[in-house]
């Protein structure tokens, strides 16, 4: 008994904290999977209209990757279209970490986009990048270090969807991007 009263109660290990990884970009279908789950709970007969990158300056840029994805699906049935984005982190612009689904809105077709069935999507957009970036290689040595953007649509210049590769901020600030085939993986056009 003396020597219980004596000793010292154990001391608790230490606890050992792992240094808290960076937030990682992903590509457009990984995003696209990841978002489509949330989709199809809001309804069953969706269609993607769109589906684009978002660059965060808290996620480290990588080909073919982003921080953040917004997809636009749109039902028939409801009449609707919903917005639903995928973030890596919390960021500005209502950006929340994981999936998260904006409001319903009234659908009608508008312009030329078309939406279009998930299984066209065959082509990632890294392989995209890798393409483009072939057919692209006097473009980027006169133009170093240009953020490169992703967007997905179905238009009537072509039959299948297409990811077209921005160099820059967004079509309307971009002076040349590639139109991919997002079924096949080929070059559809090279827009100056």
């Amino acid at each position: 008994m003396a020597l219980a009263a004596c000793s010292e109660a154990p001391k608790p290990a230490a606890e050992k904290k792992d240094p808290a990884q960076p937030a990682e970009p992903v590509t457009g279908r990984h995003a696209f999977q990841q978002i489509y789950i949330s989709a199809r709970s809001w309804a069953p007969d969706i269609q993607i209209l769109q589906l684009k990158s978002i660059q965060l300056p808290e996620v480290k840029a990588e080909p073919g990757k982003a921080g953040a994805w917004q997809a636009i699906f749109v039902s028939a049935g409801r009449g609707q279209a919903r917005m639903y984005t995928w973030s890596a982190v919390e960021a500005p612009g209502n950006l929340h970490k994981g999936v998260f689904s904006g409001p319903e809105e009234t659908y009608m077709q508008r312009g030329q986009d078309q939406p279009f069935l998930t299984a066209a999507l065959k082509t990632d957009t890294d392989d995209a990048y890798q393409t483009a970036l072939g057919k692209s290689a006097e473009y980027v040595k006169k133009n170093p270090g240009v953020q490169i953007n992703f967007q997905l649509e179905l238009t009537p210049r072509f039959p299948n969807p297409c990811w077209r590769v921005i160099w820059g901020e967004s079509i309307s600030k971009s002076g040349y991007s590639v139109l991919i085939d997002a079924s096949t993986g080929d070059v559809r056009q090279i827009l100056r």
